[in-house]
């Protein structure tokens, strides 16, 4: 007689490890311990990597008269866009300004305005009354052509400005129409706010007038220093003496140090080494994850 047994009692009563789970265990189906996070790491094969015994390292550079990005940073919290005060120095007249509290001023006065796409900013000829920064969306940049037709020279995004000149006084012309080329968040700096806080900050104007009453050092396309030379003459002429300018004040950066301690077990390493040496592999891994963290 055949007694059929029931489900949960027909498991209780396997004795053997199953083929599927089996093969998984076998040692000639292993394979080496893998990782998700390795990259390609382009920027390591790109990059002048130099090997460095300090813990800061200084970029020398030929002088460099227009510094940094030409942007003017924009933060935005709850909707609300603010001008970070110190990146007003990306702004040619205040380009060196060093009164933290004055440019903190002039962060503060800049107004927020929405505008709609196709709408005219400012028009080429009329009085520059306010400094514009681009907080969000485009914003073209026109003059007339050569057949009086409107020509786009330029289209200015996010960080990007107009109406610096207006830091000069009030004889200051838009040389340029700005028209929306889509929906746009800007920040207007007026020219009453100016004077009020020139007014407050002395130093404000004094700086300005500096910029504009020096005269504009001689620079290549990329606004480095300019090297004197002559090329394509006849004769004797007499040439120019000529010097490469460096930078006065190199960037400098802190250098950060990836390290770790890697732990393996005596036993592991003497137990556990076929196929595999374990102690190689842990290596390998850490080094990938180093590798990764310096990318």
């Amino acid at each position: 007689m055949t007694e059929a047994l029931e489900p949960d009692a027909a498991a209780e009563q396997q004795q053997s490890l199953s083929r599927a789970v089996a093969r998984n265990l076998a040692s000639t189906t292993k394979s080496s311990p893998k990782m998700q996070e390795v990259t390609p790491r382009w920027l390591l094969r790109r990059l002048p990597w130099q090997e460095v015994s300090a813990g800061t390292y200084r970029i020398n550079r030929r002088r460099s008269y227009p510094l940094g990005d030409g942007l003017v940073a924009v933060t935005t919290d709850a909707g609300a866009a603010r001008v970070v005060p110190r990146e007003l120095c990306e702004l040619p007249l205040l380009r060196g300004y060093q009164d933290e509290a004055a440019l903190a001023a002039l962060a503060d006065r800049f107004e927020q305005r929405a505008i709609e796409a196709g709408q005219v900013i400012a028009t080429a000829g009329q009085r520059s009354d306010r400094v514009v920064v681009v907080a969000h969306g485009k914003i073209a940049r026109i003059r007339s052509g050569e057949y009086g037709a409107a020509t786009v020279l330029d289209v200015l995004a996010e960080g990007e400005f107009f109406g610096d000149r207006t830091l000069a006084g009030t004889d200051v012309e838009w040389e340029f129409t700005y028209r929306t080329e889509t929906s746009c968040t800007v920040l207007e700096l007026s020219r009453d706010a100016i004077d009020q806080t020139g007014t407050t900050y002395g130093s404000l104007f004094e700086h300005v007038r500096g910029v504009l009453e020096s005269p504009a050092p001689a620079t290549n396309k990329r606004g480095e220093a300019l090297i004197e030379l002559a090329s394509g003459h006849d004769g004797e002429p007499g040439l120019r003496g000529t010097f490469v300018d460096y930078e006065a004040e190199p960037r400098e950066y802190e250098l950060s140090v990836a390290q770790t301690v890697l732990r393996v077990h005596s036993r592991v390493a003497d137990l556990y080494n076929q196929p595999m040496d374990q102690v190689e592999q842990q290596l390998r891994l850490t080094i990938e994850a180093l590798r990764e963290r310096q990318e």
